[in-house]
């Protein structure tokens, strides 16, 4: 397979990890802060009341998330598709990049539940918020924060996804050189 292909083929594959990022992510925050669904992000998505809740949270992870996956992808992607001479290089340079976006993604939101149960332990934000007919407190603070630091998460990714393929294209320009050296031998 040609390095065209596999671009459209990682972007796609970047598409479905983020959608399943976001199904498995919204089980855990669906977990920590229930009412921020049943409450608002249900009715924001569209999710119909006779649906289970569990499956509503994975429906809003999908939907909130399947198209981040190409959008932070597509630098990195790009880059590679010009930058990395072998096409299985660029592939598994690609698979490298969509796995370090969820780790970082993964890790934002862990690290936003722990801060949005540090502000509702401490009331650090209490002045600022303004809930009326929604989610708790509690779990718009856990929820919302995991939420909010996921795509921080992704953003990190975005920057850090380019890192796999500039490797790749190191390790083909360095299979390229010894190749010749033993060539000319």
């Amino acid at each position: 397979m040609g390095k065209f292909p596999i671009f459209f083929l990682l972007l796609g594959l970047a598409a479905l990890a983020a959608a399943l990022f976001g199904a498995a992510h919204n089980q855990l925050s669906y977990s920590v802060g229930p009412t921020y669904f049943t409450a608002f992000k249900f009715d924001q998505f569209g999710i119909a009341g006779d649906v289970s809740p569990r499956l509503g949270a994975a429906l809003v992870g999908v939907q909130a998330s399947w198209w981040m996956g190409p959008l932070i992808g597509l630098p990195a992607f790009l880059y590679g598709l010009f930058a990395v001479p072998q096409a299985r290089t660029y592939l598994a340079a690609g698979l490298g990049a969509i796995f370090v976006v969820v780790l970082l993604t993964t890790f934002g939101a862990l690290t936003g539940l722990v801060g949005g149960m540090i502000a509702e332990t401490t009331g650090l934000l209490d002045t600022y918020l303004t809930l009326r007919d929604g989610p708790t407190r509690s779990d718009f603070l856990r929820a919302g924060f995991m939420h909010d630091a996921s795509y921080l998460g992704g953003a990190l990714g975005l920057i850090a996804a380019i890192f796999p393929m500039r490797r790749a294209r190191k390790i083909d320009q360095h299979r390229a050189t010894q190749e010749a050296a033993n060539a000319a031998t």
